[in-house]
């Protein structure tokens, strides 16, 4: 079932922009396993990679003013790269306040959680892929909430570790906090799955 056709400026901006978040996820992962030191040198990529992504949300928009007829229902256009931008955007809050609060030693269900972001959005980034191809996309969708439950499973664990074992109250503020922006930035991606899945009933 071909989605969305081939030749869409709408598809290459939509590919441009999981490419992105692909590529962010994956310096994320590298700088929370690496390190706080490692992280805050790394951290201006990600700051890039999130500015790139504003400017495709807001060429998106642009086209979606300037073009009268459109593959899919413009709203879902306009949600689906939203949610997207969504995504980076967290990522790129998370690398901020682990660097900002200077977090030394990173613990490991922050490097566990990144790891399975690294995960969920190569799920993303096929599942958008295959808007273009006559193949299924709902098993990627379905893989997404599943990843996504797993890293509710580990925040949920970290906070418990967390209550029970610090004792220093403002770390335990800063470390909160991360912990709810990568949960809120794991949903986003299953918030893109959703929308892909309705995209997938409306054209079938």
């Amino acid at each position: 079932m071909r989605i969305l056709p081939r030749e869409e400026k709408f598809f290459e901006l939509l590919n441009t922009q999981t490419r992105l978040l692909n590529e962010a996820a994956t310096v994320l992962l590298e700088g929370v396993q690496s390190g706080n030191s490692h992280l805050k040198l790394i951290e201006p990529r990600i700051q890039q990679y999130e500015h790139e992504c504003d400017e495709i949300l807001h060429e998106v928009f642009k086209r979606l003013n300037q073009t009268f007829i459109t593959p899919l229902d413009p709203e879902d256009i306009q949600t689906l790269c939203s949610h997207l931008d969504d995504v980076m955007d967290g990522m790129e809050e998370a690398a901020h306040c682990i660097v900002s609060y200077k977090i030394d030693p990173i613990p490991q269900a922050i490097v566990d959680i990144c790891r399975f972001l690294v995960q969920t959005v190569a799920e993303v980034k096929a599942a958008v892929e295959m808007m273009d191809k006559n193949r299924e996309i709902v098993e990627h969708c379905i893989e997404i909430n599943r990843l996504e439950d797993q890293v509710d499973k580990i925040v949920r664990q970290a906070v418990v570790d967390l209550f029970e074992t610090e004792t220093n109250p403002i770390l335990i503020i800063k470390l909160k906090e991360i912990y709810d922006v990568l949960e809120w930035t794991v949903d986003s991606c299953e918030n893109v799955s959703d929308v892909l899945q309705n995209v997938v009933v409306k054209n079938s």
